[in-house]
């Protein structure tokens, strides 16, 4: 009786594998791109405890006969000056960008959501998410003809209304103000189009009901569109978590275009170890600042998930 019982499952599960072939061909290119330059990178972590040097039969004998140096790489990120500057900007940035980066999208979703012409409805969605596609470079020198001290738009328009003009590239204390606006303005559209698209599945009789309980568009929002968005709001802030210690290198390298004044608030884990590989062509090093950010971010989401999963376990990852 197992006999025939184990046969029929495997028998099952060959016809089902055959009516899915379609499908699995489909996911087999992105399964073979996460394997090449996901997976088998990992063996490059290694580096991070070695003197990396460079030998010239190839990759894995530079590997195999660079020496065993232990954390010594690390102590780069810790040992330096800079160290609390650049923790602090990584974490306090992407912190303020991961809240700001849910309110603004939801709200703007829901807004969105409210347009009943569709045609500026979708007029609205590609003016929001086009600046997602432009380079970081071309948005700096947007920038630029904004904060240029002679012929910026900025300035121009202080000299009108009788005021100083300002270097903005000089000036520290406006650039946490700069680097946030910016970073909304890239992202928001690309969020919002999450949000947007999870209001869109919401089942319509849900509304319907609260409509004819008497239930205003304030109170529907309140009480049916955030509750069914949570779960999209708390995955896509998981996964922006396990990134808090990976700045976005174009934002901040880019945008303030490398102003040495502006190190104190513009400087991250990122620009901080691209500039040291520049200077010391310390692979070691390198490798060191991205297994520990990668370790850090595997940890926090894990963290993360483990609190969600305590509340509510059908919001979490896994």
């Amino acid at each position: 009786m197992k006999v025939n019982s184990y046969g029929t499952e495997a028998k099952n599960g060959r016809v089902s594998t055959r009516k899915n072939l379609f499908l699995l061909l489909m996911v087999l290119p992105g399964a073979i791109w996460f394997v090449l330059f996901k997976y088998l990178p990992m063996i490059g972590s290694v580096i991070a405890f070695k003197d990396f040097k460079i030998d010239r039969r190839g990759f894995v004998f530079s590997l195999i006969n660079s020496e065993w140096v232990g954390f010594e790489n690390f102590k780069y990120l810790f040992a330096s000056s800079d160290a609390f500057i650049i923790m602090r900007n990584t974490i306090g940035y992407n912190g303020l960008f991961i809240i700001l980066q849910v309110v603004i999208p939801v709200a703007f979703a829901i807004g969105l959501n409210e347009i009943r012409s569709k045609r500026f409805s979708k007029i609205y969605q590609t003016g929001m998410i086009f600046p997602y596609f432009l380079s970081w470079v071309v948005a700096s020198y947007f920038l630029f003809s904004f904060l240029s001290v002679d012929k910026g738009i900025m300035n121009n328009m202080l000299g009108f209304l009788g005021k100083d003009t300002v270097s903005w590239y000089s000036e520290p204390e406006y650039w946490p103000l700069i680097l946030t606006i910016m970073a909304l303005w890239k992202s928001v559209g690309y969020y919002t189009v999450f949000y947007l698209a999870a209001i869109c599945g919401i089942d319509s009789t849900y509304y319907e009901s609260a409509m004819i309980d008497g239930a205003k568009k304030i109170q529907q929002i309140r009480y049916i569109t955030i509750p069914l968005l949570s779960p999209t709001i708390v995955i896509l802030t998981l996964l922006a978590i396990g990134k808090i210690f990976y700045a976005d290198f174009g934002l901040f390298y880019q945008i303030p275009r490398e102003s040495g004044v502006l190190f104190p608030v513009t400087n991250v884990i990122d620009t901080f170890v691209y500039r040291g590989l520049m200077k010391m062509g310390d692979i070691g090093m390198t490798s060191a600042a991205g297994l520990y950010q990668s370790v850090l971010g595997f940890t926090l989401i894990m963290v993360s998930n483990l609190i969600v999963r305590r509340f509510d376990k059908d919001q979490a990852l896994f």
